[in-house]
């Protein structure tokens, strides 16, 4: 009888496509359709590729993505939904998964579609840290946690004021998030090679 893997399916193993990485690509505007494709490297060499177009119509908007999987073609849609900023910054962007109905900031790509981390047996690579590296892993927390941030910011009976003010858990939240849109994939991926990032 073969033996079990006990390795962990890691999500920084895992190929994304963000809302962050859209906007800064120039994929968001309103009203507007624009395609294209993302590739990921390694040692500067193109490892995978991938087709995608996004649709940001007044009241239909998704990301359509477009490429082969194991020798089978894979194409499919996945619904972009905003919702009020709670934040005051107006609204905020997000995919909705195909498979778990999930509101979420980053598609995981750990098989054959690219959806959202629960939809996955993973950990992140920081839960698998030694004590000797504490200040990796909180550097891997803050930069792979954003979705749990904002699962965690739009939750039902989440407050974010008491008594006309700013509650602490909120203001707390709030700088959190701050910290994690900060991150480049370039310091995400230094962080998957044990490099800690410059904090700006």
């Amino acid at each position: 009888m073969p033996r079990i893997s006990t390795i962990p399916t890691l999500y920084n193993d895992a190929r994304t496509v963000s809302i962050s990485d859209l906007k800064k690509w120039g994929y968001l505007e309103p009203e507007s359709y624009k395609s294209g494709t993302i590739k990921w490297s390694s040692r500067g060499e193109i490892r995978a590729r991938i087709g995608i177009a996004v649709y940001m119509g007044m009241s239909k908007k998704y990301l359509e993505l477009d490429y082969t999987y194991g020798g089978e073609a894979v194409k499919y849609k996945v619904p972009i939904v905003s919702v009020e900023s709670n934040l005051g910054k107006g609204k905020v962007l997000y995919f909705l998964c195909p498979a778990t109905q999930k509101r979420c900031r980053k598609l995981y790509g750990l098989g054959k579609h690219f959806l959202h981390r629960s939809a996955f047996n993973a950990i992140y690579e920081s839960q698998t840290y030694s004590r000797n590296n504490r200040a990796l892993s909180h550097m891997a927390e803050i930069a792979f946690g954003s979705d749990k941030l904002y699962d965690e910011l739009y939750s039902k009976y989440f407050k974010r004021f008491y008594a006309g003010k700013p509650t602490k858990r909120y203001l707390r939240l709030k700088k959190k998030i701050q910290k994690a849109d900060r991150f480049s994939q370039q310091d995400i991926e230094g962080l998957y090679f044990g490099i800690l990032p410059e904090m700006r």
